[in-house]
């Protein structure tokens, strides 16, 4: 009679969920959660500041790329996985679990696919590149957001424009047009000019008139590469630490979802024994 009752204990004692895989699991997904949450309310936050949210018909106007759909996109599929994996670890649900470990696999296969086909796109990729910075350079004054992030963009890879200084000539308020009224014709913004270690205060103007002069001339004061290029001699310097960043993300993504199956496996086993 021991005997048996000792078979039944070890048999039951087999099929536990295990807390160590579901305690790091909601863990793991509760820092997911709080940094989507953080994502989401900084973009709707910046959307409230712009007058998005109570002119809904404004998100079409924007020229460019608007850096908070960024924000918002990646807070919120961060904050639904978040959610997901964080209760469905808590209270042991296995549709929870599933949602996530799918919804996470299929990231992963999409930013696997996207990977190989920049790879044998890469020609193709550079030519939307190219088309998205001019599209954005175009649309430079109408939102501060781009302007801020085109302008770090120039300064980061000490370039101007897509391939070179001229391709403000898009824009309304650079170009060199007979009849363009703006003060910064025939100029660049200020986030293409070399900066002078010894000026404390920055001086926006300083692109003013500069594609009027020569090409030697420019170089003295502007930068003249373009931002592809640049962009693509960085990725080269830095291919190693590029590369490491892809693989820690898939591996947390993997890990993720190997202790998602992990967990429903356990809550699977439990039940069966009921």
């Amino acid at each position: 009679m021991s005997n048996v009752s000792s078979r039944k204990r070890q048999h039951f004692k087999g099929a536990e969920v295990s807390c160590s895989v579901k305690y790091f699991l909601f863990g793991f997904n509760i820092i997911f959660w709080l940094l989507g949450a953080a994502f989401l309310t900084i973009g709707l936050w910046a959307w409230a500041e712009k007058g998005v949210l109570s002119n809904m018909a404004s998100i079409t106007d924007l020229g460019g790329f608007d850096p908070v759909w960024l924000f918002i996109v990646v807070g919120g599929v961060m904050f639904i996985l978040g959610f997901a994996g964080c209760i469905g670890a808590l209270r042991e649900n296995t549709l929870l679990l599933k949602f996530f470990s799918v919804f996470l696999g299929l990231i992963f296969f999409l930013e696997l696919t996207a990977g190989i086909l920049t790879f044998v796109f890469k020609d193709w990729i550079k030519d939307q590149l190219n088309f998205f910075i001019n599209n954005n350079v175009k649309a430079y004054r109408d939102d501060i957001d781009l302007q801020n992030l085109i302008d770090f963009t120039q300064e980061y890879w000490s370039c101007c424009g897509a391939h070179g200084p001229n391709d403000w000539n898009l824009n309304i308020y650079f170009n060199c047009t007979e009849f363009n009224p703006s003060r910064e014709r025939c100029g660049v913004p200020f986030s293409c000019c070399v900066k002078d270690p010894a000026e404390d205060v920055l001086n926006t103007q300083c692109g003013y008139d500069m594609r009027l002069q020569g090409e030697l001339d420019q170089q003295k004061f502007i930068y003249t590469k373009g931002c592809v290029g640049q962009f693509e001699r960085w990725l080269q310097d830095n291919l190693i630490i590029v590369a490491g960043v892809f693989v820690g993300i898939a591996l947390l993504q993997i890990f993720g979802i190997c202790l998602a199956q992990n967990l429903v496996s356990d809550v699977k086993a439990v039940k069966a024994n009921w």
